[in-house]
């Protein structure tokens, strides 16, 4: 996927999208997660989900922070799904005390991370960023843009 933005037309189409993205991840990857409140990066997550064959109902992490969620890899073997929640981190020593540095660097395991400016100086160089934008001609609408890790320059959010 490239920059061209997609079009979503609901929240099932939205997660369709996100199905569809997943089949080129792998453990390791981090992907930032950029857009208002509402803008659906959790209903992004929870297509993810799916392609990995999560059992557990994909919830928003706002309050937990991180969740995480056991899958599958296309061959059967487990992986771990990390979904991160930075909204309500205010400090270094937050982000600390929530294990992020650990989490973000999991080889075995797939990071999606809302809010990744709050942790700027912790985001690994490569990583995808997927952008969620309401589209201002339809509430249910959404614009999703995916930059790979090989296309993006190093910048702060």
């Amino acid at each position: 996927m490239d920059q061209t933005p997609l079009h979503s037309q609901s929240q099932r189409h939205t997660q369709d999208l996100a199905e569809e993205f997943a089949i080129q991840l792998q453990p390791g990857d981090v992907v930032a997660l950029v857009g208002d409140l509402g803008a659906g990066k959790t209903e992004f997550v929870r297509g993810v989900c799916r392609h990995f064959q999560v059992q557990d109902i994909v919830t928003s992490p706002t309050f937990a922070i991180i969740n995480h969620y056991d899958g599958q890899l296309a061959g059967g073997s487990p992986v771990t799904i990390y979904h991160v929640d930075l909204y309500r981190i205010d400090t270094p020593e937050q982000l600390r005390s929530v294990g992020f540095e650990e989490m973000v660097h999991a080889p075995n395991a797939i990071k999606f991370i809302e809010w990744p400016e709050k942790a700027s100086h912790e985001m690994p160089e490569r990583h995808w960023t997927v952008t969620l934008r309401n589209d201002a001609s339809d509430d249910n609408a959404r614009l999703i843009e995916i930059t790979a890790p090989e296309r993006q320059m190093i910048t702060d959010y």
